[in-house]
């Protein structure tokens, strides 16, 4: 119950001033007053917008920064590994992410207000490949005596797995495939994941003492109450490997109709080498560019065999074709349709620019009618026509029908879980459900991550498995769940650099101190605010006048024409050189947090900012203020290019 505002009145329980202390004193008559705000600068750590777009939460700005030179590793410790440890403490895929993720931490990098975006996806796939080269691992944490079970071997589980040992629980990975990584093998082409690089990224997890039993499905080969008798916690992972097909007449049950991801998942097993002369696609996101791309590089064979028709190796998992068709494959006439115009499809616009270059026809703001059939039963084309879209609900234009010839119609329209013998945890979307600790309601000890919760993209399921492992953790510990911040990254921390660099405060002893407070006391880290768990810094806070136009480092991509795309399997993206990958995260902005440019040292008109000892110094702490030379003008935070200096303490 609130205290009355009478006995408030009455009886104060804190003083600020002495008896008799009722006038203000003259403010003039110590400090020159440059504006009203008496003022001084305080230093605030806020989280840049790529971090608070990424789904996985890493902790761009401070692996840009090791990048750079900015923040020093530890001694003993390159540049190199440093990077690594810190992309990989939200993420342990950075030579696949830098590579296929869409990059969302991009499209909100402040930097676009200058002239273009960082490339963070660019710098990330350099670390990867670098750990990789370099051999670098990751350490379990010391053994808890807990086993949890994570049901799924793609990028959520792994990343679980990753995460769960880290904490030191022992980990055992339960996958119906014969290789693990779920999507990112079986959903995405070689050319766009090379094998090698993604199975040198697992076996890293995999060192780290996590065990696997692979071609398991539990639900059929194991229930899942022996799995839970079995282990303290499960943590379900499965992904979504059921294709949506299209809902117009004519598609159920038409042999040469299926879906996406059946598609991809035929190719990358090496069972497809070849397709259809006409393909039809119908999508508009990242999984229908991977079919139209891949269907361009397979070609197909003028006379083939009934028993050769691509169709048959997609519906049945055991059905292979002969390698030796390949040397008789031509090119396929691959068309993509979408309901969106081509700047409004889901796919990244990069990857649209290269199926186009690639000979794929794309016909946007066009829907699907009707799957036309022959007398055998299988389609012979797709009637089709313009629309517009009201929302996500596409309206036909009248008078645009037209029949798009085609030998193979596959369907990129979304994906849903499998949950046969699972059905206890299934909603009625075929899915699980999550509540904000990524915990199953109502089923104590199971959790869950990954595109089951929610199809999305592959860097959501490795958020969410760290946020799902963080619960688990405390589960496992009988603790109450932790409140999530707002901003849910991985954030800086300084007190954890200053650990690092051997700069812990001094113990403080609240019976013998002085708790009035103090400016130069060891006991304390002063003038800084973390407000990084509650707020991301727009570019509007920055001064984007200190950066020069800087064009962006650009990887070299091997995209082959229309001619040359038959056959073409050879890696999209080249690595950025060293050199190139210092300059890139040179144009970091460091949002947020300061990059020791030294603008406030320079422009402080009574030099009251200054540069702390090298002795104390370390990143988040490069310089500091003299209140008793301080007149509150501000220019220390007008001319902070990071938004690192607000005006604070003052009146």
């Amino acid at each position: 119950m609130a205290t009355p505002s009478e006995e408030m009145n009455k009886d104060l329980t804190w003083r600020r001033f002495e008896d008799g202390e009722k006038e203000w004193d003259d403010w003039a008559e110590k400090i020159f007053v440059q504006d009203t705000s008496h003022k001084c600068p305080t230093y605030v750590h806020k989280t840049p917008p790529c971090q608070g777009s990424c789904p996985s939460g890493e902790d761009i700005r401070g692996w840009l920064g090791i990048g750079r030179g900015m923040e020093k590793p530890p001694e003993g410790m390159d540049r190199d590994e440093y990077m690594f440890l810190r992309s990989t403490d939200a993420n342990p895929f950075p030579s696949m992410m830098g590579r296929v993720c869409p990059a969302p931490c991009q499209d909100g990098c402040n930097r676009n207000d200058v002239e273009d975006y960082v490339g963070i996806n660019s710098v990330e796939q350099y670390i990867g490949d670098t750990a990789i080269e370099k051999g670098f691992k990751f350490e379990a944490g010391a053994d808890t005596g807990k086993k949890v079970a994570v049901v799924g071997g793609g990028p959520a589980g792994m990343a679980a797995a990753y995460q769960l040992r880290r904490k030191g629980h022992a980990v055992t990975i339960f996958d119906e495939n014969e290789g693990l990584g779920g999507m990112m093998r079986y959903g995405i082409p070689g050319y766009r994941i090379p094998r090698d690089k993604l199975d040198s990224e697992i076996q890293r997890i995999l060192d780290m003492g996590v065990e696997t039993r692979m071609k398991t499905r539990v639900g059929r080969d194991v229930s899942m109450e022996d799995v839970e008798k079995e282990f303290d916690s499960v943590l379900w992972a499965l992904g979504c490997w059921t294709g949506r097909g299209l809902p117009v007449p004519g598609w159920e049950d038409t042999p040469n109709c299926v879906t996406g991801v059946a598609f991809l998942k035929a190719f990358n097993e090496g069972r497809m080498k070849v397709t259809a002369d006409k393909v039809i696609c119908i999508g508009g996101g990242d999984t229908s560019i991977d079919v139209v791309s891949v269907a361009r590089r397979l070609g197909h064979v003028k006379h083939e065999n009934p028993t050769d028709h691509p169709e048959l190796v997609v519906r049945d998992g055991y059905v292979a074709h002969d390698t030796a068709m390949t040397a008789a494959a031509q090119g396929s006439d691959v068309t993509l349709t979408s309901l969106f115009k081509k700047d409004q499809m889901m796919a990244a616009e990069h990857e649209v620019i290269d199926a186009t270059t690639e000979g794929v026809t794309i016909l946007d703001g066009v829907m699907p009618l009707e799957v036309i059939k022959g007398e055998d039963g299988r389609a012979t084309a797709l009637k089709v026509c313009d629309c517009t879209m009201d929302g996500m609900t596409p309206i036909p234009t009248e008078g645009t029908e037209r029949v798009l010839e085609a030998d193979l119609i596959v369907a990129a329209i979304g994906q849903g879980g499998d949950m046969t013998g699972l059905e206890a945890l299934a909603n009625d979307r075929n899915l699980i459900d999550a509540d904000k600790f990524y915990q199953v309601p109502g089923k104590a000890g199971h959790f869950v991550a990954g595109d089951i919760v929610r199809p999305h993209l592959l860097t959501t399921a490795i958020g969410q498995a760290s946020i799902a492992c963080d619960s688990i953790d405390h589960y496992l510990k009988n603790e109450e769940q932790k409140k999530r911040p707002k901003v849910d990254v991985h954030h800086f921390d300084l007190l954890n650099k200053l650990h690092e660099a051997g700069m812990d405060p001094e113990h403080f002893d609240n019976k013998e101190g002085d708790l009035r407070g103090t400016s130069n006391a060891k006991y304390a880290v002063h003038n800084y605010e973390d407000r990084s768990s509650q707020e991301v810094i727009p570019s509007a806070d920055l001064f984007l006048g200190h950066f020069e136009f800087t064009p962006r480092n650009k990887r070299a991509e091997d995209v082959p024409t229309a001619e040359e795309v038959l056959g073409h399997f050879h890696e999209r993206l080249m690595p950025l050189s060293e050199e190139q990958m210092v300059d890139e995260s040179k144009r970091c902005m460091s949002c947020g947090m300061c990059f020791e440019c030294d603008n406030c040292v320079v422009f402080c008109p009574q030099d009251a900012v200054f540069r702390v000892k090298k002795t104390d110094s370390t990143t988040g702490r490069y310089v500091d203020t003299d209140y008793t030379k301080c007149i509150g003008c501000h220019v220390c935070a007008d001319v902070c290019p990071t938004g690192y200096i607000e005006m604070g303490l003052g009146e």
